[in-house]
Formats: C-alpha cells, structure tokens, sequence
C-alpha cells in the first residue's frame, strides 16, 4: 500500500518542480565583467581592489568615453573599491587602513586619483568631494599596443609596489608604499 501511494505521488512531485525549474532565469555575463586584483607582500595582503573591466570595441576612450577632466568611476558599472589591509602611503598621501572608493580624474598630462570614503556608489554620479580622503597626480604614459579591457595590476617594487591601471593606449601608475 505504501509503495503504491508513493508511485502515485512521485509523478505528481516531478510534474510540479519541472516549471519551477525551468522558471529560473538567470543574467547572462555583463559586458563589463568584474575583477579582483590584490597587491601582496609574501602571502599577506595590503591592498585589494574590486573593479569592472569594460572594453575598449573599437570606441575612442580618454577625451570621448571618459571625458578630461571629468570625475571618472575608474572601471565601469558600481565604483571602483579599493582595500587597505594596513596604513600606507598612496602616491604622496597617507591613507589610514580601511575601503574606499577610487576616483580618477584623468587628463590628457596628468590624471588626479582621488580615494573617497562614501562607498557602495554607482558609477560616479553621487561623487561628492567632501568625502575624499586623499587625492594625488600621476603622469600617464603611452603605451605602443592597444589595452583592449580596462586592466588594473600591480607590479612589486621595493618598499611597496605600483598600481598600474591601463585602457586603450594609456598606462597610468601609483606607487603604493608602507
């Protein structure tokens, strides 16, 4: 008797959960996928940034896409956030451990880098400068190949490391020390 109710309730189950799972939808991959890069000394981490990475497809980037002289997310999508496991010194600023919000404001000499503590932004229309922490100038350099997709990474250097963000045919570096 058992067996026999079981059969018989088996088929209705299955016939129930097949349109639910056939309901689930899900997103299909963002055009401007979303990447973590981490600057380490040994396996300890000082510095983790979390950014989106859009494609340059053909667009011309710095002076059209990205204005000069405009406030620029630094990526794409939700605003750049960039981590500090320890206090350190960023470009020529000191920053006390803690997130932020990085900023740039590249120009076609220079580019401004601004770290902002109002966080969980959407691109950079709600910036509001009385939140930055530190603000500092880099000299952006040309680079001979095209980047094809927003890139931030860091290179190790003595004493600390450079955060280097590229796109299209720009590199622009900071030096990250503690």
């Amino acid at each position: 008797m058992h067996m026999l109710r079981f059969l018989l309730i088996l088929p209705l189950a299955l016939l129930i959960s097949i349109p639910a799972a056939l309901g689930q939808k899900f997103p299909g991959l963002d055009k401007s996928p979303a990447d973590i890069v981490y600057l380490r000394k040994g396996n300890k981490p000082i510095v983790k940034v979390v950014y989106s990475r859009p494609a340059k497809s053909d667009r011309q980037i710095f002076g059209d896409l990205v204005p000069y002289g405009k406030v620029w997310r630094t990526g794409a999508n939700e605003a750049t956030e960039i981590k500090f496991y320890q206090d350190v010194v960023f470009g020529d600023k000191p920053v006390k451990a803690g997130t932020y919000v990085l900023f740039s404001i590249p120009g076609e000499t220079s580019w401004t880098l601004i770290l902002n503590s109002e966080l969980d932004q959407w691109g950079s229309y709600g910036y509001k400068d009385k939140y930055d922490v530190a603000r500092t100038e880099i000299v952006p350099a040309k680079v001979s190949d095209p980047i094809e997709y927003f890139s931030i990474a860091f290179r190790d250097e003595a004493g600390g490391g450079v955060m280097m963000l590229g796109w299209d045919m720009v590199l622009a570096e900071v030096p990250i020390k503690w």
